[in-house]
């Protein structure tokens, strides 16, 4: 899984190798293409996927808040959209030293005893959930089940929320 420059939030850099993101020291000067996000510094993978079973581990360190899952091809690109599966995302986040599942309508905390380090996404289309697991110790994190991408095509999201973020995939 590699990110998508075209979909990145001006505030965003992407390492040449399309693996990392971070916050840079200002809004960049970018084309504003309709695949850009322009109100929360999201980005997508390239990759995209309307069938099978699919995993990719995201290095989120100990540093700033971030958040991590996928979201439909048709989310919303340009101003405030809902954030949950409502607003087409199945995520989960760090924020304020918790961990919390962007369910509908509100965040469900999810208990834990430390922080993950690196997060593992399993998105499996068919059988409909998108999981997360503590990739170091295998835990399961939170899983979203009975999801419904309506035969969407479904892309790798994260978002960098902390200027002190750094989002790795690995």
């Amino acid at each position: 899984v590699t990110l998508d420059p075209d979909t990145a939030h001006p505030d965003l850099v992407l390492s040449e190798d399309g693996k990392s993101v971070w916050r840079g020291a200002g809004h960049r000067d970018l084309p504003d293409n309709p695949e850009r996000f322009d109100y929360w510094p999201f980005v997508l993978g390239h990759q995209g996927f309307v069938a099978g079973r699919h995993c990719w581990d995201v290095d989120v360190g100990d540093g700033g808040d971030w958040a991590v899952g996928v979201a439909r091809e048709s989310v919303r690109r340009k101003g405030r959209l809902s954030l949950g599966p409502q607003g087409g995302i199945w995520g989960l986040e760090k924020w304020g030293g918790q961990i919390r599942a962007l369910t509908a309508r509100k965040v469900t905390l999810v208990a834990l005893r430390w922080l993950p380090r690196r997060v593992s996404v399993h998105l499996d289309c068919a059988g409909g959930t998108v999981a997360f697991f503590d990739a170091e110790d295998g835990g399961l994190l939170f899983v979203f089940s009975r999801v419904s991408f309506a035969g969407e095509r479904v892309r790798p999201w994260l978002w960098v929320v902390g200027a002190r973020s750094r989002l790795r995939l690995c």
